[in-house]
């Protein structure tokens, strides 16, 4: 339907276009000594749209983003916005290869990355036929002078004057596509459509208590599902963006004390981090809002976080919801409960945004609702504006995960009597490693090129600290001498290190009668006396 005087289409540039107007001079970014007002910001971002239509970018095109926590991966979330084109947020910890394969499915025109990346995109660039320009965010590392292009300063000064906008043909069009671990092994590009944005930013927004007066510390990774639309739910109040290159604990804390922190989000392993680190010390978060996903956080995590005074939100979703799509909404009846009885409750997935409706349940294989119970599991299932449209350029992967009209999560939970799912089980061969998705597919074909390897099968495992790591298990080529330090540098080698095994076990694979290899008794083995098998950091 066309803008009319009842209806308008949602885009979050609308969210920048208001706040600017709102709140011209009050901060918007901030990072170091640098501060930039509304207005500033609502400039640079008009610079970066200027100067990539200047170079060719249209309504559509990919402009991908390799970039760390800092205004210029701030800026990426609006200046493609603004003229139409869709971003792709790499994420910074992958290896070259995997960055290059995203970079050619996506058909990214143009790649902004920053300088400290330079080595890894010199050792790619002719791999790339896509890519007609590159933009070197020069911050903590000097420009790599073997990669033409110009720094990105320069680029925004090359930007045409007067207003740069290309408006959407409509709300549904792709404005990002989010590349996340699948069973396959090969990433999936996940498509975020206007409408599904918005509606998540303010999401976010509702679900967290946000206004004009939040300082948002930027401890989530903005490439995970764009920040999981907190990108723009801080700009659609006048937030101020505190933006963080590197999440240290000892950081954290001077940023809460001295910024006047009052909303962050994270994975349950940056919490760990922060209350087990030393300068935990004394440390008093009272008035901190921490929204926690991306791993099931144990109790004890929540419990360690709350002594400390901050307000923990447990969320739960998917890079496929845009990020979380439940909430463990918190009961005016639990308000007498013992530390340890409310942090049992919180650690529950929850019940679904206000933004997601009633979109949300617990079924079994024939799509009907498991009993209510606490006891009976099922696979989650979603459906509502904060599902993706699909995959990009994956018509099969799209129909599979939308059958029977819903999104299916491959996570296994129990209904509560009360309405409040909990994760149990992980029905994909998908591995949480500290938030970060890995495909244990992936690894396993990156094991199986080591010319000692006969057969591999990897698992998740119980870890302290990242909640599970890759565990391998090989059956080794008669006569081959291969161990376990070889194994695991020979797979840090070829992808990311996140993704390579921490630990490596020898001898026979189960199998099935066919031949198959049973990794669920792997996997069972493995977390024998674990309450459940999927879990976040709990490290005391």
């Amino acid at each position: 339907m066309p803008d009319n005087v009842h209806y308008k289409d949602l885009n979050p540039i609308s969210f920048l276009d208001r706040s600017a107007s709102v709140y011209p001079d009050k901060p918007a970014v901030s990072y170091g000594d640098t501060v930039y007002s509304y207005s500033q910001f609502n400039d640079r971002v008009n610079s970066l749209a200027g100067a990539l239509k200047a170079v060719g970018v249209e309504r559509g095109d990919r402009v991908a983003f390799l970039v760390p926590n800092i205004p210029a991966m701030l800026e990426g979330h609006y200046g493609p916005l603004k003229i139409g084109a869709v971003l792709v947020a790499i994420n910074i910890r992958l290896s070259a290869r995997e960055i290059s394969y995203i970079l050619n499915h996506s058909g990214a025109k143009v790649l902004v990355f920053d300088s400290e990346f330079g080595n890894v995109i010199d050792n790619i660039k002719d791999e790339l036929p896509n890519v007609s320009r590159f933009v070197q965010v020069v911050d903590t590392v000097s420009k790599n002078a073997s990669i033409d292009g110009p720094e990105y300063e320069e680029f925004l000064a090359s930007a045409p004057e007067g207003e740069h906008r290309t408006p959407l043909e409509s709300e549904e069009d792709a404005i990002a596509i989010n590349y996340t671990s699948g069973t396959t092994g090969m990433p999936k590009g996940v498509l975020y459509h206007s409408r599904g944005a918005y509606l998540a930013a303010l999401g976010e927004v509702l679900e967290s208590g946000m206004t004009f007066r939040t300082n948002y510390l930027w401890t989530l990774p903005m490439f995970h599902c764009n920040g999981w639309c907190y990108t723009w739910g801080v700009t659609a109040v006048g937030g101020n963006h505190l933006c963080l290159r590197r999440v240290e604990p000892g950081e954290v804390y001077r940023q809460i004390r001295e910024e006047g922190v009052s909303h962050m989000c994270c994975a349950p392993t940056i919490l760990t981090s922060m209350y087990s680190s030393p300068d935990a010390e004394s440390q008093d978060l009272s008035g901190v809002t921490i929204m926690t996903a991306g791993a099931p956080p144990a109790p004890q995590v929540i419990r360690s976080m709350e002594q400390m005074g901050a307000e923990i939100l447990h969320a739960y979703g998917l890079t496929e919801t845009y990020g979380p799509h439940t909430i463990c909404a918190i009961q005016p009846s639990w308000d007498g409960l013992s530390p340890e009885e409310l942090a049992n409750l919180k650690a529950r997935q929850g019940v679904p945004f206000i933004v997601a409706d009633t979109g949300l349940r617990v079924v079994d294989p024939d799509m009907k609702d498991v009993a209510r119970d606490g006891s009976q599991m099922g696979e989650v299932v979603m459906r509502g504006n904060n599902v993706m449209s699909g995959y990009f350029s994956d018509e099969s992967a799209t129909s599979t995960a939308f059958e029977g009209d819903w999104f299916h999560s491959g996570d296994l939970a129990v209904w509560h009597d009360d309405g409040y799912i909990e994760l149990q089980d992980r029905a994909k061969d998908i591995i949480i490693s500290g938030g970060e998705n890995i495909s244990s597919q992936e690894v396993e074909k990156v094991i199986m090129e080591h010319e000692g390897v006969l057969e591999v099968s990897v698992v998740g495992v119980p870890d302290e600290r990242w909640g599970e790591v890759p565990k391998a298990f090989v059956m080794a080529r008669d006569g081959s001498v291969v161990t376990e330090d070889d194994l695991i540098q020979f797979t840090r080698d070829r992808i990311a290190h996140f993704k390579a095994p921490k630990y490596v076990e020898f001898g026979e694979l189960p199998k099935t009668a066919t031949g198959k290899i049973q990794k669920y008794v792997l996997r069972e083995k493995e977390w024998e006396g674990q309450e459940k098998r999927i879990q976040g950091s709990k490290l005391i």
